[in-house]
């Protein structure tokens, strides 16, 4: 019993993803700014990201997205997230998106921290 215990511990934590941190990932998202807003109704370029996390992929009001990121019935869930930011064209290829991504797990997990929590 105290083994099985011992190992489903271990698989919880191995499964859980490192949280990141707001303040680090508002440094982060600099590098987004320049085409995203994180004010409500504010798109620039791109779409504004308030309210991304646990949202449909495609569906910011007033936006013209790329047909494949509109047809990707991504929710964008925080893995979702990670895996977009790391590659967006080839996590939706097609995308309009030109940024190449964020290469570090950690600015991504930051990134993702600063749009979870709100503006």
């Amino acid at each position: 019993m105290i083994a099985c215990a011992l190992v489903m511990g271990l698989a919880t934590s191995a499964a859980a993803a490192p949280a990141g941190d707001p303040i680090a990932g508002k440094s982060v998202f600099a590098k987004c700014a320049p085409c995203h807003s994180v004010i409500a109704d504010q798109n620039r370029i791109g779409p504004t990201l308030s309210g991304i996390v646990g949202g449909k992929a495609g569906t910011v009001t007033n936006y013209a997205y790329s047909p494949a990121l509109k047809a990707s019935g991504i929710i964008w869930t925080m893995p979702e997230l990670d895996a977009y930011l790391a590659n967006p064209r080839a996590r939706v290829p097609g995308t309009r998106m030109f940024f190449a991504g964020l290469s570090k797990a950690e600015d991504r997990a930051n990134l993702i921290a600063f749009l979870a929590k709100p503006q």
